[in-house]
């Protein structure tokens, strides 16, 4: 018997004398969070309602927590925490459940959230009775219009389980097989890493479609503001071993946009095999990510590992209808971390596949210096070349897929070890200038091929020159040097780089026997330490 039932029984069967009376008046005893009156909606309301909005002006919210709730410390706010038993539709046999987020810390603007059922939407209403708050009291206590910070999402197949949340600004991430949490994504960035404040549009409305016992996905809208620009969103979510989430987005310009990021995804990169210059740490590696993943329009497929750079780097890979791309975290072997209490072995990856073409354009990465592990200075997303002008709404859609492993494989071999270090011949003087790249290819046709093959490494710098010599256990070799590697089932490329001055130099990588491609190509922008 679902709760409502109960309800209504017992307000019209006289038997249930003062026992009906006390549910009556109690609700919270046993609800889920009351909703409001009800008015009508549908995806078609929602979009008008967005245009409708981008030819008014833009008030940017203040700060709507009380005072007794901007006072609370950071161990007080963590300490909230919603009660399960109020979750919405927690009293009935359908396959998803919602829980709220307090305002409170770096949540300062109350999103409105409604339940649709039938094409009519009503609020679900804030009560504190909703929350436990430990040891906290507050006095005066809180008003019962405070509102929400956000919302997460459960499914039936372990409710204690997150599958999502969308919480600040147009922030949300969701879980995957690992069980873990790792990178964000955003519905949209804007003038990101221009040398000005960055915007960030905020989605003030959330419409939950009332799911079926039997359905596996959960339909939810969301209305995008900011100075900018507006949006109508519709996300499909599917929990899984992947998560998939379909994205439709309709946007309306409020002025010009020159950098407007499609499908942004935010993540960190403290250090890895390839880059310690900063970390003083015992565990062997930190990120929530390791690189970027290119499914170019053209077929070919490219890899990019992610640096914590000494200052702020800025990449552009033009490209014209993507196929797909992916801030990924490809190692997957605890011992790479040896940190048993994050689990950043078992960080989702996160994977963008386009619907439909996106035309050209180009996608970005965003470097931004780190010295610990907990921001967020990895930014990737779709920048399109069409200009971004009032008038000229943007319809787009999207598919995210939160995977362990990426959703779609190249044939090819990948990159899966980047290591630099000191350059020149084991057991000379390090040269000045000098600095000794390996990069490791697996899979493929790779494990296939005789070592005395002539495979060729394709190297191309931006400036600086590959320097002919380098050592492997005090033997001189011709560089690069190549080389099977079966411990790994793959091949390792080692070579050294000479350079002038402090600019950044791109390096371009790929394996080829004859005319065939072996490997997809491995980008890496590197950064010579100052003299």
């Amino acid at each position: 018997m679902q709760r409502r039932d109960l309800l209504r029984s017992a307000a019209t069967l006289p038997a249930w004398g003062a026992l009906g009376e006390i549910l009556l008046r109690a609700p919270a005893l046993l609800a889920q969070p009351a909703l409001g009156p009800a008015q009508p909606f549908d995806w078609e309301w929602l979009q008008n309602h967005a245009r409708g909005l981008a030819t008014q002006p833009y008030a940017l919210p203040g700060d709507q927590r009380p005072p007794q709730v901007q006072a609370l410390t950071w161990d007080q706010y963590e300490a909230i925490r919603f009660r399960p038993e109020h979750a919405l539709w927690a009293d009935t046999n359908l396959p998803f459940r919602i829980q709220f987020f307090h305002l409170g810390s770096y949540y300062r603007v109350a999103v409105k959230i409604f339940e649709v059922d039938g094409g009519q939407a009503r609020p679900v209403e804030y009560d504190p009775s909703l929350f436990d708050y430990g040891p906290t009291r507050f006095d005066p206590p809180l008003p019962k219009d405070l509102g929400f910070a956000g919302w997460r999402l459960h499914f039936h197949t372990n409710f204690p389980q997150d599958v999502a949340v969308f919480l600040g600004a147009s922030y949300f991430r969701a879980t995957d097989a690992g069980d873990q949490y790792g990178l964000s994504a955003r519905g949209l960035a804007i003038d990101t890493a221009l040398g000005r404040p960055e915007e960030f549009p905020i989605f003030t409305r959330f419409w939950l479609q009332r799911p079926r016992p039997t359905d596996t996905t959960l339909t939810v809208y969301a209305l995008l503001e900011s100075e900018s620009i507006t949006g109508a969103y519709r996300f499909g979510i599917e929990p899984g071993g992947v998560t998939i989430m379909d994205v439709s987005a309709h946007l309306y310009p409020r002025k010009p946009i020159e950098r407007l990021g499609i499908a942004p995804m935010t993540s960190m990169f403290w250090f890895g095999e390839n880059e310690r210059r900063n970390a003083d740490e015992w565990r062997e590696e930190i990120h929530d990510s390791d690189g970027l993943s290119m499914w170019r329009g053209n077929g070919e497929w490219v890899w990019r590992p992610l640096t914590n750079p000494p200052r702020l780097q800025v990449s552009t890979f033009l490209d014209e209808n993507p196929r797909g791309f992916g801030l990924l975290q490809r190692d997957r072997e605890f011992t790479h971390y040896q940190d048993e209490a994050f689990r950043y072995e078992r960080r989702p990856s996160l994977w963008v596949e386009p619907l439909g073409d996106w035309g050209k354009g180009a996608v970005m990465l965003v470097e931004i210096p780190t010295e610990d592990e907990t921001f967020d200075n990895i930014v990737a997303f779709w920048h399109p070349d069409a200009p971004v002008e009032p008038g000229r709404p943007i319809d787009l859609s999207y598919r995210l897929h939160w995977t362990q492993v990426a959703p779609v494989q190249s044939a090819l071999a990948r990159c899966v070890n980047t290591r630099i270090g000191r350059g020149g011949v084991i057991g000379q003087p390090n040269p000045k200038n000098l600095r000794k790249f390996v990069v490791d290819f697996a899979g493929g046709d790779l494990p296939l091929i005789p070592k005395d093959a002539p495979v060729e490494p394709v190297i191309t710098l931006s400036r600086g020159k590959v320097e002919p010599l380098t050592s492997l256990g005090g033997l001189f070799r011709v560089s690069p040097l190549l080389r099977p590697l079966p411990q790994i089932g793959g091949w390792r490329v080692t070579f050294d780089i000479s350079w002038e001055g402090a600019e950044p130099i791109d390096m371009r990588l790929f394996l080829r026997l004859g005319p065939t491609t072996l490997t997809e190509t491995w980008l890496y922008l590197w950064t010579p330490p100052h003299a």
